[in-house]
Parts: C-alpha cells; structure tokens; sequence
C-alpha cells in the first residue's frame, strides 16, 4: 500500500524535517493572550518562551477538526491510506478527536492511540515507514505500533516551579517554599499524562535521579530490547546541547539524540525543563 504518515508538532518534527523525511505534520495551535497561532508557522519557539516569560496568558489546544480532515482528504487523493500518529492521549484530547473523525473514512484512516510525546513519538513515526517498507497495511502498523507504545520512559524535571503552580499541579504554599529549599520535582511520562515521580534538591540531584530511573528501566523492564536513548529541553538551545553532552557521558556507547520538547508540555514546565527518555525501535 501507498500509505501518507501524519503527525503532529509534538513530535519535535518541524514542516521542514517532515519534508526531508516524506512525512506530514500538523502545526499544534496555541492562543496568546486571546490570538490564536501555530507552532511553527506564525509561533516560533523564541517567540514562546518570550511571550511566556512575559506573562502572556497561553493556552494549549489541537487541531480543529477541519485543519485534519482537509490534510486527509488531500493525502488521500494520491495515497491509499493514511497512519495518524498524534500525540498522547493521556496528554490532549486530540487522538480522540482524530478516532472519531477517521471513522468516516472506511478504513483509509488509521489513528494510532500512541501513548508518546517528543523523540518517542517521533521514533514512532520513523518506525511507521520501516514498517510500511515491510509491506504491512495501515491496519498493521496501527495494531504494531500500539502493542510496542509503552515501551517507552521519559523522565523530566523543571528549573521553576512557576508554571506548574500557574497550572495547578502544586499549590502556592508548596511552589513558595520550594523554590526557598530550591526543590527539584521529577516528573514522569508512561503512556499517560505528567505524574510526580519524586523530589530532589539542586539540579544536579534531578539530573542524576533522572539518569539513575532510565538506567533502572533499561535493565529491568526494557532489558534485551532495541531502545534509543533521547534527551529533550525547554528553552535555549545551549541549556539542550549541555544536557545531551552530560547524558552521552554517562552512556558512552549510545548515540544519545536531543530535541526541544513540544511547546504543549512547555506550557506547564516553562523553560529550562530536562527530560530524559529511552523508547523502541523498529530495527
């Protein structure tokens, strides 16, 4: 089958890396301060972090229903089918909006319920085209890519407790007190939404309990399959280059892969976040 791989922002593919890749993604829309934008398009990251730091008041949403559909039915003039790899449903509402938007296509459409966000949601739209090269149907890769999504770890911490105060996951009291005792939360991703994991002191604490909760996954429940091993960041693209230099040092045979995390998870930890991740892959 001739088969159009779609996904979103999210997955750190920008419009030109999809292009180069054969692949299609969508812009995640954001409203600041009442204007509505795309990722990508008319909000760069820069701009973000600007605004945000700012105090603009920004809100994440999905794709409306018309901006996905039009991508389909234009994918599906020239390809058989189309495998729709959103982000977490644990995350956004947006891999339900796409099922029950698919339906109406008999079959042509696939959304795959991907459990991932950043490098392992992107793996997994890598693994999408191995898989299509293989010869499966749109059916197969969905039913594959679902059975191996949680096959997946990713580990984070934040510099400021500001923006997850603004966004209700600790309180006031707790976020004030915290940043007096310069607490680090480590937050946690496994196939669902942002979970407390523990809590450190310093950065350099979080960073090393990051690195130990990864080890510990990789030679325990991961043990003995092929697994890449990511790093991602909020803000300057200098604070992404130290961590993934601190990382590849403690997994010296790993080639250690680094993206900016997708603006939607930026939203609550704000810049400066560190998130460490280790996922499957199609070999």
């Amino acid at each position: 089958m001739k088969i159009a791989i779609v996904t979103d922002t999210n997955s750190g593919i920008s419009e030109k890396e999809a292009q180069k890749l054969g692949v299609y993604c969508l812009p995640m829309p954001f409203s600041v301060d009442g204007q509505w934008m795309l990722e990508g398009v008319d909000l760069t990251a820069e701009e973000f972090y600007r605004r945000q730091a700012a105090g603009a008041n920004i809100t994440s949403s999905q794709p409306s229903p018309e901006t996905v559909t039009n991508l389909w039915d234009k994918l599906l003039t020239e390809y058989e089918a189309v495998v729709h790899i959103p982000m977490s449903s644990g995350l956004s509402g947006t891999t339900a909006t796409a099922v029950a938007l698919a339906a109406e296509y008999g079959g042509r459409v696939q959304v795959v319920d991907n459990k991932r966000i950043s490098l392992p949601q992107r793996q997994s739209v890598l693994d999408a085209q191995v898989l299509a090269k293989r010869g499966l149907t749109a059916a197969q890769i969905k039913q594959n890519l679902e059975e191996n999504a949680l096959k997946a770890s990713v580990y984070l911490t934040v510099d400021t407790l500001k923006y997850l105060k603004k966004g209700g996951r600790v309180t006031p009291a707790a976020a004030a007190i915290g940043t007096v005792l310069n607490i680090k939360p480590l937050l946690q991703i496994q196939g669902g939404g942002i979970d407390a994991y523990g809590k450190v002191r310093g950065l350099a604490q979080a960073q090393d309990k990051l690195l130990d909760a990864i080890c510990a996954d990789l030679t325990g429940r991961f043990d003995g399959m092929p697994m890449h091993i990511g790093v991602a960041y909020s803000g300057a693209p200098e604070v992404g280059k130290k961590w993934q230099k601190y990382v590849q040092e403690r997994f010296p045979r790993c080639k250690v892969q680094c993206s900016a995390l997708g603006l939607s998870i930026a939203c609550h930890t704000g810049p400066g976040a560190l998130g460490v991740g280790c996922y499957y892959y199609e070999e």
